[in-house]
């Protein structure tokens, strides 16, 4: 490739080639910033923001415009592309910003190609204010590189509905821009502006051509990486509402029990039914306080302790007794909220409930292998075995805790039922260890109310 002492270059398809090939290359090297991809879902940015968004752009595709002044590598020269994008995208002052960073090096280097910076903020202020007028900032997102394609959906839509056409509008925008300079960088006769150009006047052609492919690759390549994180934050939402809606099952299916319980205590013994009432209104206070998916293992424990101490209201303490076998390591491991007591009811209600003279609940927890392993046992008249097979989709507590492991955890998590009928039932689930430290707690999940 021979050296270009001036602004003037001969380009050749393989030439254009090349070019789309380096800010393909640049595109994807940009979006693989996590801050960058963040940037590109807000539409309204804080100066900060634009100024670190026309950094992302400037910085590399400045880069090139030195490249093509020191080493005459001219296809690594996109500044109207780059310049033409940070004004659709981020606005008129993204768009200066980076029409400075881009044409300052062709001004200050040997050769003085004076007219860069005025021509560049001819495409800052053009760009800046075509995202301006548009209403739908999206129709922006829309704009393909493949206008072949989408040109002519464009223009067939526009005959159906008579109107504006945004797509048309961004690509007669890219466009005129290439014509112009290659009039503008003519009447220097290519000393005062960089410009591609050819003898032949299908390369021209394929110039203008490329011009407009070179804005839109960007723009489906930044697109693409929306459409995933739009598609990954739905995924979260569709879980966060599953997990909502998993957790307020859980919700009344105790309240009811709990209420239950008042209603058979009130006559005849209201002081323990207004003790009961207390407790209940405890862990409502609790819940409310703490609306996370995710606790300590510590505080669910605390929360069962207010459950079971209703429950040894209901049963008695000379029926019902509570056993706890907890290693100290897990106190501070991240467990799904209200976990527990679905599991401790099954346990109360199916187990110890039937049997004349009460029995132990008894719960383990223990860490094996980076993984937690908690058990709620109690020495009840057990499962029948023909219903062993049937237990994991029967009943609310069992097949709602399944429901929350699977989503929260997927694959990994087991939760296992052993029964023999007389002995007793063990539930038993194992989850992968997680330790949150305090200070990452809300404060509002750290402190237990009165």
């Amino acid at each position: 490739m021979k050296p270009a002492a001036t602004g003037l270059a001969a380009f050749t398809v393989v030439d254009l080639l090349i070019k789309l090939a380096v800010i393909t290359l640049l595109a994807g090297f940009i979006a693989r910033f996590g801050k960058f991809r963040r940037l590109l879902f807000i539409e309204q940015r804080t100066p900060r923001q634009k100024l670190l968004f026309a950094a992302f752009l400037g910085v590399p595709f400045s880069l090139g415009v030195v490249a093509r002044l020191l080493a005459h590598y001219r296809t690594t020269d996109l500044n109207l592309e780059v310049t033409v994008l940070a004004g659709l995208l981020g606005g008129t002052i993204v768009g200066l910003v980076v029409a400075m960073m881009v044409s300052l090096p062709a001004v200050l280097f040997p050769g003085h190609e004076i007219l860069a910076v005025p021509m560049a903020v001819l495409y800052a202020v053009a760009a800046g204010s075509a995202r301006w007028v548009c209403p739908d900032k999206e129709e922006i997102w829309k704009f393909s590189p493949f206008i072949d394609l989408s040109l002519y959906r464009s223009i067939r839509q526009r005959f159906k509905h008579p109107g504006l056409s945004w797509q048309v509008f961004f690509s007669f925008l890219c466009v005129i821009l290439e014509i112009a300079r290659m009039l503008v960088g003519r009447m220097g006769h290519g000393r005062l502006l960089f410009y591609a150009d050819s003898p032949h006047a299908w390369t021209r052609v394929l110039i203008v051509l490329a011009t407009l492919i070179g804005v839109g690759l960007p723009v489906r390549i930044w697109n693409n990486t929306r459409i995933e994180r739009k598609l990954q934050d739905q995924e979260t939402l569709l879980m966060q509402a599953r997990m909502d809606a998993l957790v307020s099952q859980i919700n009344p299916h105790f309240l009811f029990n709990t209420l239950n319980t008042v209603s058979s205590l009130i006559r005849f013994d209201p002081d323990t039914a207004r003790t009961v009432l207390l407790k209940l209104a405890n862990i409502m206070r609790r819940r409310l306080k703490t609306p996370l998916h995710f606790l300590p293992f510590k505080q669910e424990l605390e929360f069962i302790d207010d459950y079971l101490d209703i429950e040894v209201v209901r049963f008695g303490r000379d029926k019902l007794q509570i056993r706890k076998e907890i290693e100290p390591e897990t106190l501070d491991a991240i467990v799904p909220s209200m976990i527990l007591q679905p599991l401790v009811e099954n346990a109360i209600r199916h187990g110890i409930g039937p049997k004349i003279e009460g029995g132990t609940i008894t719960l383990r927890a223990c860490r094996r292998e980076g993984r937690v392993v908690v058990e709620v046992v109690d020495d009840g008249v057990g499962i029948p075995e023909e219903r062993r097979n049937e237990i994991y989709e029967s009943g609310i507590g069992i097949r709602n805790v399944s429901e929350r492991l699977k989503v929260l955890y997927g694959p990994d998590f087991t939760l296992k039922i052993d029964s023999q009928a007389g002995k007793g039932t063990t539930i038993r689930f194992e989850i992968p260890e997680l330790i949150m430290p305090a200070e990452a707690i809300p404060a509002e999940a750290a402190q237990v109310p009165p």
